[in-house]
């Protein structure tokens, strides 16, 4: 298929052998706890995918960022949505690290260390409760000398077995009775306090590592929380927009890579009409234009309002169109295909879960709807 073979084509030129190591192994092996693929993308590479080359990575544009996600979630859906939350949380960080006084030493001290040591990047801003708002986060850090004390739980947090650094949306309380100020706290893995215990309890998407993260007096230096500040108030509004476009641009391709691959089975297969399998990859072939669009106008500052925009009709019209695309893709596959538990039978219900990445289709119908009408795109 044309579209996954230019996605494979990318993928191998930054990440040599992954998917040929990656579809050696068994798709369930690939997709229960404790998976090989993880790792794998470590070895090859991964890690500095957006990371810019002046900190060694590969500073991938939008449009190749998007064709490498596609052709991994052709091979494992827990992977590409594990490792959407550490490109996500890159975005976010380095998109700091560009303009001179936006982080601290210590924290640009830690970015230089992440392509050599390959360090995988978990982000702890979901925290799986109902209709949640990330400006009020549940871990709370309170100031001690030298730094803070954090406590509180990231569930689900992808990437918790692997992560050689947290980065979490916490509470910051400078008094008792002050309203507390939303920073970002730098946790490496190995501090003292945090844990990780069993939470995904799903056998799709069990290779994400999506488990609980829980910090419990976990102390973090003043060097690693990045606060706005009123030298810089604009820094955390900055770093969440930029991380919110490549996180819904990424996390749809990495599903739509899925359905790219059940199409791809269908036409090698020659399964159906010539007009059945036509029309599935017309619409499958949309979903993808609709993703390289935005990938095409998404610039250096990817945070502005009409990127958002863009980005969210993109992702909730691929989110649309997944189910549908699974399902005609399985009934011309057969009833064999389905019989057997093949391949095709445990990737196509696992597209399903873009539906529950944030922001939902109902907490973004009202904000878009303004937005649509000429005003302002206001997202909690």
């Amino acid at each position: 298929m044309r579209s996954l073979d230019t996605a494979r084509s990318v993928c191998e030129r930054f990440h040599p052998g992954l998917l040929k190591e990656l579809e050696e192994s068994p798709y369930r092996e690939r997709e229960r706890p404790g998976s090989p693929a993880i790792d794998l993308f470590r070895i090859h590479g991964g890690v500095g995918l957006l990371i810019p080359e002046e900190f060694g990575g590969h500073g991938a544009e939008p449009l190749d960022a998007l064709r490498v996600q596609l052709a991994l979630g052709s091979v494992s859906p827990s992977l590409v949505a594990a490792v959407s939350m550490h490109h996500f949380t890159v975005a976010m960080l380095y998109s700091l690290a560009g303009t001179s006084g936006r982080l601290t030493e210590e924290q640009t001290t830690l970015l230089h260390r992440i392509v050599p040591d390959q360090q995988v990047l978990a982000s702890g801003w979901a925290e799986g409760r109902t209709a949640q708002n990330v400006l009020k986060p549940a871990v709370v850090a309170r100031p001690v000398e030298g730094g803070f004390l954090l406590s509180g739980a990231k569930k689900p947090c992808s990437l918790s077995r692997s992560m050689r650094l947290l980065t979490a949306s916490v509470a910051l309380y400078s008094d008792d009775d002050a309203e507390p100020e939303l920073a970002l706290a730098l946790v490496p893995a190995d501090s003292p306090g945090l844990s990780v215990h069993p939470f995904w309890a799903n056998e799709l998407l069990a290779g994400a590592e999506s488990d609980e993260v829980r910090l419990t007096d976990v102390f973090v230096p003043h060097g690693l929380m990045v606060r706005a500040g009123a030298d810089d108030p604009g820094r955390l509004d900055d770093l969440q927009s930029a991380g919110f476009v490549w996180f819904e641009m990424l996390i749809s391709a990495g599903y739509l890579g899925g359905a790219m691959w059940l199409v791809e089975q269908v036409l090698d297969r020659e399964r159906g009409t010539a007009m059945e399998r036509a029309a599935l990859a017309v619409d499958l072939e949309a979903a993808v234009a609709l993703l390289e669009g935005v990938a095409r106008a998404t610039g250096p500052g990817p945070g502005d309002e009409d990127s958002v925009a863009r980005v969210l009709v993109a992702r909730y019209a691929v989110q649309s169109a997944l189910p549908d695309i699974a399902s005609r893709a399985l009934e011309l596959l057969g009833g064999l295909e389905f019989i057997r538990g093949g391949e095709a039978t445990q990737i196509a219900p696992a597209l399903r879960a873009l539906a529950f990445h944030p922001p939902s289709r109902s907490s973004g119908a009202e904000p878009l709807l303004q937005y649509f009408d000429g005003g302002s795109l206001v997202l909690a």
